[in-house]
């Protein structure tokens, strides 16, 4: 079980089982597993190869139906659904980023933003506008008409978020999105993803080996066997502005209030701030 303390869930997901095969050659890829994500709120998946994260995040997209338990985004049990309701769900309340970026080669940055809006039903002018809005906030003003080839690895994955987002999705799904990015490039583009992330009030849940992200997320969940093993609580250091994991932060209880820092430095700076407003 891993769930938010928040009661207004843009996902919701209760005792969600997936077995392949039957009998003697049946598998279970993931076991019992509940989680509800908040409007706004990141969730990092992690653990190791094998554990199910993929057949997961695969239920959560409505790629792929669970064998028991239930999926509910905004209220709508999409696990439910008859196949022919799906495609129309995916685009319209989804947000996929992947690996390997997925762009479509002949079509420049802003035509690979630009044909998602217009498949979830925005005008062709509106969802250009809209596109080149999306990739100016992320930094891609001069690079709107270069096609793939042209851009660096993590201008694609800018890209790749652009197109996420132009549909307005309830929830964004990541599937490895710094695996093929070097660690900075990759970290800084995760920051942003955030920062828009919680503007906009998007939900994300990101599965990732990548340890060196965990800081923008606000749970941190290890898959194993197919099950949630731990949860890793996430706070944010009111000095630096670092998420830090509770469990190895430093700690300071003020008058009945809980901070947490990433080092001694933060704790006692905050400390001074607030014996001097005292």
């Amino acid at each position: 079980m891993a769930e938010s303390s928040s009661h207004s869930a843009a996902l919701q997901i209760d005792h969600v089982t997936k077995r392949y095969g039957s009998g003697s050659t049946e598998v279970t890829a993931v076991r019992d597993v509940s989680l509800s994500v908040s409007p706004g709120e990141i969730v990092l998946i992690m653990g190791p190869s094998g554990s199910g994260k993929t057949t997961l995040l695969s239920m959560l997209g409505a790629l792929l139906k669970p064998t028991e338990g239930t999926i509910q985004l905004n209220g709508t049990t999409i696990s439910a659904l008859e196949e022919n309701r799906l495609p129309d769900i995916r685009l319209r309340q989804f947000g996929f980023i992947f690996q390997d970026f997925n762009l479509l080669s002949a079509l420049t940055a802003v035509e690979n933003v630009a044909i998602v809006g217009e498949l979830a039903g925005i005008k062709s002018g509106e969802a250009r506008r809209k596109a080149a809005a999306l990739l100016t906030e992320l930094g891609l003003k001069e690079r709107l008409d270069f096609r793939p080839e042209k851009l660096s690895g993590g201008e694609k994955q800018r890209v790749a978020i652009a197109r996420a987002l132009v549909n307005d999705p309830t929830l964004i799904l990541a599937d490895e999105p710094t695996a093929n990015l070097d660690s900075k490039i990759g970290h800084e583009i995760m920051r942003l993803l955030r920062r828009i992330a919680k503007e906009q009030g998007r939900s994300v849940i990101i599965v990732s080996h990548d340890q060196r992200i965990k800081d923008i997320a606000d749970r941190v969940l290890w898959l194993e066997d197919g099950e949630f093993k731990e949860t890793v609580t996430m706070a944010i250091d009111p000095i630096c502005g670092m998420s830090v994991e509770r469990e190895k932060a430093v700690h300071l209880n003020w008058e009945g209030q809980d901070y947490y820092f990433c080092a001694k430095g933060c704790r006692s700076e905050f400390e001074d701030k607030l014996k001097s407003m005292s």
